[in-house]
């Protein structure tokens, strides 16, 4: 893997009193972020390879229409160990898909965030946050291990 974009998922409905966290929603602004993210990505040149996503509504939801305003639909998977992941588990997630050029992994904070701080820094204590909709776009100097990454651009809608 030469590059790796993470993708939180866009904005989304609260979940009902006693509702299902996995179930929720996109909202309105929420639908419009991930075609933005999607459209950022294409206007960028970004090429993806592989799309791994979290199983929640959500996240599949933002995958679904970042894709379609995208342009262009590589095969998704989704990884149940992506939900509530820490950096070190998506990692070693990641770990299995080092024979695609360019992974877009499409999940959840914290683990998302911490997982950019993790790959830049070499430590996921100091992370500075995501939004909904953003994405980071990282360059791997080499192998996946902390510290070994470069971010090459942050966007958020």
């Amino acid at each position: 893997m030469q590059e790796l974009i993470l993708l939180r998922h866009a904005e989304a409905q609260p979940a009902p009193s006693g509702g299902d966290d996995h179930s929720r929603r996109l909202s309105g602004r929420g639908e419009q972020e991930a075609k933005a993210a999607g459209k950022w990505l294409a206007s960028h040149g970004v090429k993806v390879d592989r799309v791994l996503c979290s199983p929640s509504e959500r996240t599949r939801a933002t995958a679904e229409l970042a894709l379609a305003a995208y342009g262009k639909s590589p095969g998704t998977q989704f990884a149940d160990d992506i939900y509530e992941a820490t950096p070190g588990e998506l990692m070693a997630l990641l770990d299995q898909h080092g024979d695609a050029g360019t992974v877009m992994l499409v999940g959840h904070n914290p683990g998302i965030e911490r997982l950019v701080a993790l790959l830049v820094e070499g430590r996921s204590d100091e992370f500075r946050g995501m939004p909904p909709g953003g994405l980071a776009v990282l360059h791997l100097n080499g192998t996946l291990e902390p510290g070994n990454a470069r971010l090459d651009a942050f966007w958020s809608p």
